[in-house]
């Protein structure tokens, strides 16, 4: 099956222009419309709102009080996930900007939260490569790109690291998700992905995503790439639902 390539034309930028607009109307918040920095693309208010995460559980992200232990769900069943790292908590104003960006082409707000991404995870382990969770062929054309290869991309830029957009296909369509339950959407995505025949992958990944909310997409994703011989398989999203 061939890699699934974004759909959606990359017009030419007039960076000049573009600079010019800005210093004679300045720059809006990407969430309320208020005038902001441009290098932040929020609001002071906005800004200071943002939902970093905090003590999570390693192994699923999920907030804890305190730590960075497991959570009592990934102690009595270990998930295919070595480890999982969350930027943000899915709260306001992260709410606002995440499904901008995943339903309505919003890239400008995927390029902040690419940035609030790669600050995060500077400092994390750093894999062999960067996997994007891709979408069907038949959801990518619907939607003209795929919001994990766009987010993966300037993470691996920044990050200087591989990016392999051609390691992982999905290669049966489903239902969306986020109308279903937590047992449908296990069932949902199951047997959903698999790898292409390679001569050899690599040891430590990390599963690129927008957002995890019970892990079954992620969990599907990383039984794929562990049985074609991947050792260690993280996952790196936006945010968390917790």
């Amino acid at each position: 099956m061939p890699t699934p390539v974004n759909l959606t034309p990359q017009l030419p930028v007039d960076h000049g222009f573009r600079h010019r607009l800005l210093r004679l109307f300045g720059s809006r918040c990407l969430v309320c419309r208020e005038r902001a920095a441009a290098e932040h693309a929020l609001c002071d208010a906005c800004l200071a709102a943002l939902p970093w995460a905090g003590a999570a559980c390693a192994r699923c992200a999920m907030p804890l009080p305190t730590g960075d232990g497991p959570c009592g769900a990934c102690l009595r069943r270990a998930p295919p996930l070595d480890a999982v790292h969350a930027a943000f908590v899915y709260g306001f104003p992260i709410d606002r900007l995440l499904p901008r960006f995943k339903f309505h082409h919003d890239l400008a707000a995927g390029a902040l939260l690419a940035r609030c991404m790669a600050a995060r995870c500077a400092g994390l382990p750093r894999p062999d490569a960067l996997v994007p969770v891709p979408l069907h062929a038949a959801r990518l054309r619907r939607r003209g790109y795929d919001q994990a290869l766009e987010l993966a991309r300037p993470l691996a830029s920044r990050l200087t690291l591989p990016l392999r957009d051609d390691l992982l296909q999905r290669t049966r369509a489903t239902s969306a998700q986020s109308e279903l339950a937590a047992v449908a959407r296990r069932r949902n995505v199951r047997g959903a992905f698999a790898c292409g025949q390679r001569p050899a992958m690599p040891a430590h990944v990390a599963l690129i995503d927008d957002v995890m909310t019970t892990g079954a997409t992620l969990h599907a994703a990383a039984i794929a790439l562990r049985r074609a011989g991947v050792a260690r398989v993280d996952a790196w999203v936006c945010a968390r639902v917790p």
